[in-house]
């Protein structure tokens, strides 16, 4: 493919392959292990709520990201997670391991993951043209998608036949893998040249970084709350509560319909889901629909489908409908990120894509800590069954809203955009 002849395109692109089997593996591993040694849902939305609540300030990262050389950020990134990871066997060794200890690491290992993710796809400009960014965004997705869909479900099986020490330990493996992938990016001279330049800047005059920081960050948040994307964000955020309040009772839901290894098939469902919509965005032309009909439509299908998804009496029945849901909202993710890299300008990219995927997810940690709550109260698959109703009725608000409903298609959008809708948002 035409696009693999960026070389730092392809380093990152298997770098990112790589690096999401170790997060994969560790996802479906850390939930059953919290859920094996505390035997109860409200550990595992504990557990979400500490793995999710470093988004919250997530923005904070994207003026760093803008700054800090992607190589160096990625690379030591990978080594420190596996560090970490290792703690876990080494415990259980020891003797000394608990829920508790599994709980601490939970946060400190998702507060490194949170950097990454942006820092990717605020370097995809500086390493494809611009015609290239929809298909590179949807490679990336791919690649997250792809992953999951094999190591969830497989995660699930290991974690019964090899156990979860010997699973942690494969999983920071592949963390020292990624980072010597990673190690072998290199950046074209301007921009290593700028990156050395904005490193020995920060280091002058911590102030005057702490300064700039601070302004290019109120920047980024002003961009996102004065134009449509903040009627859209209003949606998302609870959209994302009722998704981990949904996710937080897996471990307890897949076994009630199928044993153990269900936990990875479900999150294997909602991967494989996301990477069909990741593939048929370009080839539908989605960029050619109006993006905000898109996402009403699109999440309706998905709540609507999930309520049906529970009352299935075949485990089978049930991952289909959820694997199926998951199909719109992974074509419109990859129109989100379409967007936010054509109508950012470019040195604004890094700032706004992490302020985006930040405060998109900031309910999600008391999304998942309620919904661990309630599934010890009303049961999980109640608590499904609750969270896809609410799906369903952000799509409704959605499609009544004019801001929403009337943002143009993605491939009309341009770096004016924003500022013409901010015209229009003052109205509505």
């Amino acid at each position: 493919m035409k696009i693999f002849k960026h070389r730092n395109f392809s380093l990152m692109f298997f770098g990112r392959i790589i690096s999401n089997i170790g997060d994969s593996l560790y996802g479906v591993a850390a939930m059953l292990l919290i859920y094996q040694l505390g035997g109860s849902t409200f550990y595992t939305g504990l557990a979400g709520f500490l793995s999710i609540l470093p988004r919250i300030v997530e923005f904070c990262s994207g003026p760093l990201i803008d700054k800090i050389p992607i190589k160096s950020l990625l690379v030591r990134t990978q080594i420190i997670q596996s560090g970490l990871l290792l703690l876990i066997p080494l415990a259980s060794l020891l003797d000394v391991l608990s829920v508790a200890l599994v709980l601490t690491l939970t946060p400190i290992i998702s507060a490194i993951n949170v950097l990454i993710f942006p820092a990717q796809m605020a370097a995809l400009p500086k390493v494809l043209p611009e015609e290239l960014l929809t298909r590179g965004n949807s490679l990336f997705t791919v690649a997250y998608q792809g992953v999951d869909i094999a190591f969830n479900g497989l995660a699930g099986i290991l974690f019964v036949a090899i156990g979860p020490f010997a699973l942690y330990t494969t999983n920071s493996i592949t963390f020292l893998i990624g980072a010597i992938v990673f190690s072998m990016i290199r950046m074209p001279k301007e921009q290593a040249e700028a990156s050395h330049e904005n490193e020995m800047n920060a280091r002058e005059s911590v102030k005057s970084f702490v300064k700039n920081y601070l302004s290019d960050l109120r920047e980024g948040l002003n961009m996102i709350m004065n134009t449509f994307l903040a009627k859209l964000l209003y949606g998302v955020i609870v959209l994302n509560l009722a998704v981990a309040s949904l996710i937080a009772v897996f471990p307890e839901y897949g076994e009630l319909i199928g044993g153990t290894e269900f936990v990875g098939f479900l999150l294997m469902a909602g991967a494989l889901g996301s990477l069909i919509g990741a593939l048929l965005a370009p080839s539908l032309k989605l960029e050619q629909f109006p993006l905000g009909k898109l996402f009403s439509y699109g999440f309706f299908i998905m709540g609507f489908l999930w309520i049906f998804a529970v009352m299935m009496p075949s485990p089978w029945l049930t991952l289909a409908l959820y694997l199926i849901g998951w199909i719109p909202a992974g074509a419109i993710n990859v129109l989100v990120f379409t967007m936010v890299q054509k109508t950012a300008p470019k040195h604004l990219t890094g700032r706004l894509m992490t302020a985006t995927t930040s405060l998109s997810g900031m309910a999600a940690p008391l999304g998942a800590l309620i919904g661990g709550s309630l599934g010890t109260w009303i049961g999980s698959p109640s608590v499904v069954f609750i969270n896809s109703a609410i799906i369903i009725l952000i799509a409704l608000l959605w499609l009544i809203n004019p801001v929403v409903r009337n943002i143009p298609p993605t491939k009309n959008l341009d770096q004016n955009t924003f500022a013409n809708s901010a015209l229009a948002t003052e109205g509505n």
